[in-house]
């Protein structure tokens, strides 16, 4: 009997030095996601403007869509590829921005911009039903090793992002909706590798610092700056 409660023992130790050192590998909330695939770059910049936020998930804020727009306004200009103007000069929605055809206003007025960014958010939620971390789970940061082999509950936390780009000139749009979306959980890990660019968290999303979805928008603002950068047209990158 004692050398099945001495075995039973040591397998629970094993188990727990496991979880440790599982718990001990998770990206923590503060550690920002790392943006993949965009070198850094020193070449001409596009000339852009974006709109402000529609918001259409149920769960949001118009609060909420100004603050990620303020977001992608940073980490697009942070990311030296744009020249970012008062999005006033566009209008303040899809289909409401000034057209300058005919005009030479988009090669010479410094307020005006080429393109124009549509940006609707579709999905918000914070926090979204979840599983059970821990043995068949993963495992939950935060949860110490027992909370961990016993089994945390799993907070996970999606939105979404709708962006087009329209050029000025014409008002036409030059490419498709593009659905971008961010999702987390607890057990973080999103993130790897060398960042050139680590948004910040907008002062009006501060509700939601050191959650899973902090880490769901950061990682969205990261997608829809790497989605724009290689969808706006070699042309529009004139200007120094």
């Amino acid at each position: 009997m004692r050398k099945i409660i001495l075995f039973f023992c040591l397998g629970f130790f094993i188990f727990a030095l496991q979880g440790c050192a599982f718990l001990k590998s998770i990206t923590p909330f503060g550690k920002k996601p790392a943006i993949q695939g965009l070198p850094s770059y020193a070449g001409p910049k596009a000339r852009i403007a974006v709109l402000d936020c529609e918001v259409i998930a149920a769960k949001s804020t118009n609060e909420v869509g100004a603050a990620l727009r303020s977001m992608l306004v940073n980490a697009l200009t942070s990311s030296n590829r744009f020249i970012v103007v008062p999005h006033q000069a566009a209008g303040s929605q899809p289909g409401q921005h000034t057209s300058f055809a005919g005009s030479d206003a988009g090669e010479h007025d410094k307020s005006k911009p080429d393109l124009i960014i549509g940006l609707s958010l579709v999905e918000f939620e914070p926090q979204a039903s979840g599983g059970r971390s821990g043995i068949g789970g993963g495992g939950g940061e935060g949860s110490g090793a027992v909370g961990g082999l016993l089994g945390a509950s799993l907070n996970k936390a999606h939105l979404a992002l709708d962006i087009h780009m329209i050029d000025a000139a014409s008002s036409q749009d030059i490419t498709q909706i593009m659905h971008l979306k961010g999702q987390a959980s607890d057990l973080g890990g999103e993130s790897a590798g060398a960042s050139i660019l680590t948004p910040e968290l907008d002062k009006g999303l501060s509700a939601y610092a050191h959650t899973p979805m902090e880490k769901a928008i950061r990682l969205c603002i990261i997608e829809a700056v790497r989605y724009i950068s290689s969808a706006v047209p070699a042309q529009y990158y004139k200007y120094k």
